[in-house]
């Protein structure tokens, strides 16, 4: 494979759905975890009243890692899914899984503050040359053979991950 033509995990995002007092200890969860101090909360933009959502009302909280540090915790994070994922969970471009209890994960230990919460994990890979979809002086398009296919991202994580990808969930 030449080297433009090589998959990479782009980012790690974890998010944590939640309001009011459990919304703080989400947070508390995905700075231990992380070690990043800044965490974004993410809003609501519509209205469902028999939800009692409004727009503007803090639903959540997420974090993105990077490079070494995302491929580590990823590696972590695996372990609590015992390495393996549902083939439906594997899209274009990213595969999610959730993990129920945080206490699942290798190595992590109980938090009284933080209590028993489960949060999801999303990976984004990518190519070389997506920057020229991003940038803001002459932005181009990237062609449907520049995205990353599902077959791809198995691959590279059964080789790199050790990754078993299972049938049903």
């Amino acid at each position: 494979m030449t080297s433009m033509k090589e998959i990479e995990i782009e980012k790690v995002v974890l998010n944590c759905g939640a309001i009011g007092e459990k919304l703080d200890r989400a947070e508390k969860l995905l700075v231990m975890l992380t070690g990043k101090k800044k965490i974004m909360r993410t809003e609501s933009k519509k209205r469902i009243p028999s939800l009692g959502v409004r727009p503007g009302l803090e639903l959540g909280c997420m974090v993105t890692l990077r490079n070494k540090q995302a491929r580590e915790l990823l590696r972590k994070l695996l372990g609590a899914v015992n390495n393996e994922i549902p083939a439906k969970k594997i899209k274009e471009n990213h595969f999610s899984f959730g993990i129920k209890e945080y206490i699942e994960i290798p190595g992590v230990e109980f938090a009284r503050e933080v209590g028993i919460l489960g949060f999801n994990v999303t990976v984004v890979f990518s190519r070389k040359g997506k920057r020229v979809e991003r940038r803001k002086i002459k932005r181009g398009s990237l062609p449907k053979r520049q995205h990353v296919k599902a077959e791809e991202i198995i691959e590279y994580m059964k080789k790199n991950y050790n990754l078993k990808i299972g049938g049903k969930e």
